[in-house]
């Protein structure tokens, strides 16, 4: 078989570089969110700390685990990522 340059289809008939610039910007809003849900959960973590709380709330928890499902997103849109990857 012949060798596949940038921008050849793939074997579903997709350019997967035709839309390189908006997966781009996708992954670049789904690291910001990443980032928001790191904070937000910091601040959750201080607030219980500062209450004198020993374990973790249950809402830094769920804030994780979106951070998490976040993360596995921005992976799956990785140039070659799959759903096998997460």
């Amino acid at each position: 078989m012949g060798e596949r340059g940038p921008g050849a289809a793939g074997n579903d008939g997709v350019d997967e570089a035709r839309h390189a610039g908006a997966l781009d910007e996708v992954r670049a809003a789904l690291d910001g969110i990443v980032e928001r849900l790191d904070e937000l959960a910091f601040d959750v973590l201080r607030e219980a700390s500062a209450a004198g709380r020993s374990t973790r709330p249950a809402l830094e928890r769920r804030l994780v685990r979106a951070r998490n499902a976040v993360e596995r997103a921005r992976r799956l849109l990785e140039p070659g990522g799959s759903v096998e990857d997460g």
